[in-house]
């Protein structure tokens, strides 16, 4: 099998394929252009979105050029696949303040040196914006049945939950398939590769090539990665695991990682590194917690750089080793005058966004679950006065796992 396929499979990036025998003998004979799309629903993507940034990364590895297609046109449709409910429209003027962003984030992941390599950013609202209605129904949607758009698993799961389907999300498969047509005109491109969910809409984009222009395109998929818990990748107690650091400081992006199930450590090491598949075999016997902190120190660097990376591990020494107070630790500013105005330890907590449940709260503090610089407090009413401060700061830890620095200006 040609060594980017065995890799992905090695990798635990292989869901499902199209064609893979003919994809195969391709890959061995060219390097081929690819693409992902990412819609841009939001102003940063989270680690949800992370096993496919690493799909585009070995792409490149392997020599082939990734295209990164930013739904600048789909994202004002939406996607029903995995939703229970229309997705919210955003103006204009929000979509292209996300897209700017997003395509941001993925170059930090992906690499520009190579000419041959380099990613090529494209937005399909370029060729959305301008489609002329009756054209596209005669030329593209005549290759489109009902029968097989009511059979796919985004469109059949609303319906048999009653749950609403607009007629303008029903046409995104449609233009998903034109998207990838309009990317093999244009760019070559000859392979979609996208979540399992995204199977029905890669698989029309390779019938409709065919049916357009008789060439041979292909689609492959990735599995929907959980953590042993059950949970879905990318939430946790706190909320989504941004990739950006304006929502998700590198510290607390290292703590995610550090903090992952035992369970989860090697297959994470083989899907979220450019580890050697080899080496992680070597090392999967050594002791857990390095192997933790190896997961975090190489998904850190990888987003945020080395540097993070490190300061992120020395400062998780010092929280967890030296009762410090964590220089490097994600913190709040308060003013002077909520301390005035007697702000108790439990709205502090809210306010700090560590947890948001007062009564979760009080349930921390009857367990001895809260600290403050390092030591624990059991009365709830605490009201936060100017002697706790040390030089203007504090240290507020939920638990063994959650951090703050409190600041006071």
């Amino acid at each position: 099998m040609n060594k980017f396929l065995t890799e992905f499979k090695e990798r635990g990036f292989f869901y499902q394929c199209t064609g893979e025998d003919d994809l195969s003998k391709l890959l061995d004979k060219e390097k081929i252009n690819a693409y992902i799309g990412f819609d841009c629903t939001a102003e940063s993507l989270h680690v949800g979105s992370l096993l496919q940034i690493m799909c585009l990364r070995l792409l490149q590895k392997h020599g082939h050029r990734p295209i990164v297609l930013l739904g600048g046109g789909t994202t004002r449709i939406g996607d029903p696949s995995g939703k229970n409910k229309t997705r919210t429209i955003l103006s204009e003027e929000e979509i292209e303040k996300n897209i700017n962003n997003i395509e941001k984030i993925l170059k930090s992941f992906l690499d520009d040196k190579d000419p041959k390599t380099k990613p090529l950013f494209v937005n399909n609202y370029t060729w959305l914006k301008n489609l002329n209605y009756i054209s596209f129904l005669r030329d593209i949607g005549k290759h489109f049945t009902i029968n097989k758009m009511l059979s796919f698993d985004s469109v059949k799961t609303r319906l048999e939950r009653e749950q609403s389907l607009s007629y303008m999300e029903f046409n995104y498969m449609i233009l998903q398939a034109y998207d990838f047509l309009e990317l093999n005109k244009k760019e070559n491109c000859v392979l979609q590769v996208g979540g399992s969910d995204q199977w029905g809409n890669i698989v029309n984009g390779v019938d409709l090539i065919k049916r357009h222009s008789n060439k041979q395109a292909y689609g492959l998929t990735t599995p929907l990665i959980t953590l042993a818990s059950g949970a879905k990748m990318g939430k946790t107690e706190s909320g989504a695991v941004w990739l950006d650091k304006k929502f998700l400081s590198p510290y607390d992006y290292w703590q995610f990682w550090r903090n992952i199930d035992d369970r989860d450590v090697l297959k994470f090491l083989k899907i979220f590194t450019d580890i050697n598949t080899y080496e992680i075999k070597k090392i999967e016997k050594n002791d857990i917690n390095k192997l933790k902190i190896l997961l975090a120190n190489k998904a850190t660097a990888m987003l945020h750089g080395e540097k993070e990376a490190k300061n992120s591990e020395e400062t998780a020494k010092q929280t967890f080793t030296d009762n410090s107070l964590g220089e490097s630790l994600p913190s709040i500013s308060i003013n002077k005058k909520e301390i005035d105005n007697k702000i108790t330890l439990i709205d502090l907590i809210v306010l700090s966004k560590l947890e948001n449940s007062k009564s979760e709260i009080r349930r921390l503090i009857k367990g001895s679950g809260i600290k403050i610089n390092n030591q624990v407090v059991t009365d709830e009413k605490l009201i936060i006065n100017k002697d706790i401060f040390k030089d203007n700061l504090i240290k507020l830890s939920l638990g063994k796992k959650r951090h703050i620095k409190v600041e006071l200006n």
